[in-house]
C-alpha cells in the first residue's frame, strides 16, 4: 500500500525529472532513476536503460534542440504511478535523425507516465506528438 506521503514524493520525483533531464544532472538521475530503469519508447534508435540511458537520451535531445522549455502542465498520482502532462517547446538548432537543423520553433504535448519502485523512477512510458513535431520543423507537411 502506498500511503499519501510516498504518493506525493513520487510526484516531485516525476516532476523533478524533466529538469534534471534538461541540465543533465547526473548526480539526481543516480540517486533517483533506478540502475534497472528502462524507457518504453519505440521510436528511439536506442535503449534507454538507467540514468547512464538517460543521460544519452539528453545527449541526442539537447544536441538538436535549444531554448528548450518542459513547461508541466498537470500531474496525476495514485499509487507507484505519476502521469506528467507537459509542453515540450525550443528550436531545431542541431541534427535530428537524418534531418539538419531548420532553426524552427516547435511545441508540442508530451505524456510521460512514471512507475516507481523503492524511491526511484523504475519505468517510464512517454507518448509525443511526434507528427505534431515534424510538421512544425517542416519535415512533414503541415
Amino acid at each position: 500500500m502506498t500511503d499519501q506521503t510516498d504518493i506525493e514524493a513520487n510526484r516531485q520525483r516525476a516532476k523533478d525529472y524533466f529538469k534534471a533531464f534538461a541540465t543533465k544532472d547526473r548526480d539526481w538521475l543516480e540517486q533517483n532513476v533506478a540502475a534497472s530503469y528502462v524507457r518504453r519508447d519505440t521510436t528511439l534508435p536506442f535503449p534507454v536503460e538507467g540514468p547512464d540511458g538517460v543521460l544519452q537520451l539528453g545527449d541526442l535531445l539537447l544536441g538538436a534542440f535549444s531554448e528548450i522549455e518542459l513547461d508541466i502542465q498537470d500531474t496525476v498520482a495514485e499509487g507507484d504511478k505519476v502521469l506528467v502532462r507537459l509542453q515540450f517547446r525550443g528550436v531545431h538548432s542541431g541534427p535530428f535523425g537524418p534531418h539538419e537543423a531548420t532553426g524552427k520553433r516547435f511545441d508540442v504535448a508530451v505524456l510521460d507516465l512514471f512507475r516507481m519502485q523503492d524511491g526511484k523512477i523504475a519505468e517510464q512510458w512517454p507518448a509525443i506528438d511526434n507528427l505534431g513535431l515534424q510538421q512544425q520543423l517542416g519535415l512533414l507537411p503541415g
